[in-house]
């Protein structure tokens, strides 16, 4: 408990001291942010890369499979230029999220661990997985944050909407307009999983917004979308819970007018159809892109395949990766095929 409240009072503090940093003249040409979204095979694990080369890892992907996922989350980091991840932020203590942790600190060089606090699921699995990263993070450096907070990472904002089943009930600047999505949504069942205590975050780099929710499920995505909306629009947003139909309301993937999506689906989970087709149709989306073909769906529910990173269920793992620049603009690339595409500043 002392090791946890130090770590907090020091986090603090340099929340403070952010205030008083001075940042380039506009003469500088700024570098981007860089975002991969690196393959677990259906669990997420994306890492950030701030203009300042401070690292934030969002999830670490499944424990076993001899250390497939903290290999791809290594490889991501060699072609980011890192040699060690500054903050690992867990959004919450299912297998495919919090799995790989106890591998990848054997591995490589970990700073801070940032998540919502003990485990809330009442489920064996989820008990074992959260005493094996206890026990994984042991001797590090570990933050319990709150909606509102921010990570003190150089060069870009990490601001924290959800944590715990607990969400922010201030709009957003630039947020809070009334949202007629709402009108036509059901009431969506509570949810006792770890999925609904995910810990969700916006990222802001200049004019650049990226959403990432983690697992969040319906009932707690409409406690930021309705009446109002409490995050306004994105340009980047990871679509919740791999695209599976527990998630996903049209009231606030809609409402958040993202102009990209990316599914972290894997072959044969995520990206169901009624998901996909939710945002797909959210106006104003110009791109969807998928880390995987979902296998379990149909031609007319996946995207053209140079969207798609692996299209094959047996892999080498490829990533998608996107440079934003501080205007508001960033391109996607697929590693696997090359293939890039440019979106323009608005």
């Amino acid at each position: 408990m002392r090791r946890v409240l130090l770590a907090a009072v020091c986090f603090c503090v340099c929340l403070i001291s952010l205030q008083s940093v001075s940042f380039p003249s506009a003469a500088v040409v700024a570098k981007p942010l860089q975002i991969y979204f690196i393959d677990v095979e259906g669990g997420q694990s994306t890492l950030l890369v701030s203009p300042s080369g401070q690292s934030l890892l969002i999830d670490t992907g499944w424990p076993g499979y001899e250390g497939r996922d903290a290999d791809r989350i290594k490889a991501a980091a060699n072609q980011a230029g890192i040699t060690q991840i500054d903050y690992v932020l867990i959004t919450h203590y299912h297998r495919d999220h919090v799995g790989g942790v106890p591998q990848l600190v054997d591995g490589m060089r970990v700073g801070t661990f940032i998540d919502h606090g003990p485990n809330l699921e009442d489920s064996e699995v989820t008990r074992t997985d959260y005493a094996a990263y206890e026990k994984a993070i042991a001797g590090h450096t570990h933050v319990v944050v709150k909606p509102g907070w921010v990570v003190p990472i150089k060069g870009m904002e990490v601001r924290v909407l959800t944590a715990a089943g607990d969400h922010i009930t201030k709009p957003l600047a630039d947020a809070g307009d009334a949202n007629p999505l709402c009108a036509k949504e059901s009431s969506a069942p509570e949810d006792t999983s770890e999925n609904a205590r995910s810990v969700g975050v916006l990222i802001t780099y200049g004019q650049f917004r990226f959403l990432d929710l983690g697992d969040l499920t319906k009932k707690k995505e409409l406690e930021l979308a309705c009446p109002n909306n409490l995050l306004g629009t994105v340009d980047l947003f990871l679509v919740t819970h791999h695209g599976l139909d527990q998630s996903n309301t049209k009231a606030l993937d809609w409402a958040l007018h993202p102009r990209v999506a990316i599914i972290d689906n894997g072959p044969r989970k995520g990206s169901s159809p009624a998901a996909w087709q939710t945002v797909k149709d959210s106006p104003g989306l110009e791109d969807l892109w998928q880390l995987h073909y979902a296998e379990e769906s149909d031609r007319d529910h996946n995207v053209a395949d140079d969207h798609i990173a692996n299209v094959k269920e047996n892999c080498e793992g490829k990533y998608l990766k996107v440079e934003a620049q501080k205007d508001g603009s960033f391109t996607v690339t697929n590693s696997r095929t090359g293939e890039q595409k440019t979106y323009a500043k608005k």
